[in-house]
């Protein structure tokens, strides 16, 4: 009798937790599952803009002369630390606020989800706030970048910082909430997929108004002439270049936001080719025009030509075919080609050809939407013409205000010993310098 009772005493132990997960069962895969793989895509994603940012420091250092690298490199290790601990502090939660007026609403600290979090407790619908945060960060990250390239070889380290300050923590999330955090551009019907204004455009019209405010490098513009200042390294160049491509497919398939069902997965892959193809299409459209316009093809533009095909498809790396972003990415190589030397002409120096690359290359793909979404070309422009008064507006003041405050610009005495021994004290390639 005692065996038998503990018998059914040890079944009925058994059955017990059998029971109780059938009257509280655990969320299966096709609940959670679209969590898991959008948290996935997110986090690869996030990697690979993050390395973005090696590429913009490797591209940097390669267009500008070999006194100013080590400066390049400060600054764009710098920028992005700032810029991981501003869009923490203020910038993510300025950016997505959640109910707010559309046009304004400054945030808090991020917080993140609780170690170990339950299912019941996460947003199955979308992703850890954790993947999201730090997918965001990265763009913001890219956009300040941008600024760095532009204002080389004469400004001040910490004036540049303060501005990074101020565009990563606020300038860059408010404008992003009208359209990414559902403002008003959003509910006006504005499509910008992956940022070719939302980010691009808004890194090129800050840079515009720095390099205004700035002047152009000593000895860059005589006697009406443009004086060729070539850069250090062409190799780290074409390196920084390849780094950028291979990231971008980060930053558009990562904005799909979902990879939870086939079609999501679909998309993704579909937003890779498209993005390569751009690229590719880019380079090629500046090798044979620069030869046509030079008769010789020059590296540099080639290389900003694949950088302009990729922002060119950013807008809208989904919809259309392979052909469609063939052409797409063909025109932005042909605008960098032709934007370059115009920017000569007004005495805008850029030093690595960021302004026609992302700014006037992103205005191109905001309005190339129109030919595979359902946005207006009205749309569009309003669009492109707030973020462009709005950016270069508050970029102006910035730039103004530290400019009268503390001074942006080196002597022309550092300038012309180069930045890394006037403002560091340190040289990328000491061996080569003299004496």
């Amino acid at each position: 009798m005692k065996p038998i009772k503990s018998l059914l005493v040890g079944t009925g132990l058994t059955v017990l937790p059998t029971l109780a997960l059938a009257q509280d069962a655990a969320p299966g895969f096709d609940e959670i599952g679209p969590y898991i793989m959008t948290t996935l895509l997110f986090c690869m994603a996030g990697f690979l803009v993050f390395f973005m940012a090696a590429g913009f420091a490797m591209l940097e250092g390669g267009l500008v002369r070999s006194k100013n690298v080590t400066m390049q490199m400060t600054k764009n290790i710098a920028l992005f630390s700032i810029a991981a601990i501003m869009y923490w502090m203020v910038g993510f939660n300025t950016m997505y606020p959640g109910d707010f007026n559309g046009y304004f609403a400054i945030g808090g600290l991020t917080v993140l989800d609780p170690v170990g979090v339950a299912a019941a407790d996460a947003a199955l619908d979308y992703a850890s706030v954790g993947s999201d945060f730090f997918f965001q960060l990265v763009f913001v990250a890219a956009t300040a970048s941008i600024v760095s390239g532009v204002l080389a070889e004469r400004i001040k380290l910490w004036p540049f910082l303060i501005f990074v300050v101020v565009l990563t923590g606020f300038m860059y999330p408010i404008s992003g909430s009208w359209q990414w955090g559902g403002g008003w551009l959003s509910e006006m019907g504005f499509s910008d997929f992956a940022g070719s204004t939302v980010v691009h455009s808004v890194g090129g019209w800050a840079a515009l108004a720095g390099a205004i405010v700035l002047g152009p490098r000593i000895g860059k513009y005589k006697d009406g002439k443009v004086v060729p200042m070539p850069g250090s390294n062409l190799a780290l160049a074409t390196l920084g270049t390849f780094i950028l491509w291979l990231g971008w497919f980060g930053f558009n398939g990562g904005s799909q936001l979902a990879m939870g069902t086939v079609g999501d997965v679909s998309d993704v892959s579909r937003i890779f080719a498209n993005t390569n193809m751009a690229a590719a299409a880019g380079a090629v459209a500046a090798l044979i025009l620069t030869q046509i316009m030079y008769k010789k093809p020059d590296l540099t533009m080639v290389l900003n030509g694949a950088l302009a095909g990729l922002v060119s498809i950013t807008a809208e790396p989904l919809a259309p075919s392979l052909f469609g972003a063939l052409w797409i990415g063909a025109v932005g190589g042909i605008i960098v080609v032709f934007t370059v030397p115009l920017l000569d002409k007004f005495k805008i120096d850029d030093v690595v050809g960021a302004i026609p690359v992302h700014l006037f290359a992103g205005i191109w793909g905001t309005i190339a939407v129109i030919f595979y979404g359902e946005a207006s070309l009205g749309t569009q422009l309003t669009g492109i013409v707030a973020y462009g008064v709005f950016t270069f507006v508050a970029s102006l003041v910035i730039w103004f205000i530290l400019k009268a405050v503390m001074g942006i610009r080196v002597s022309e005495e550092d300038e012309i010993n180069g930045l890394d021994m006037s403002e560091l004290g340190m040289e990328a390639y000491p061996e080569f310098s003299k004496g």
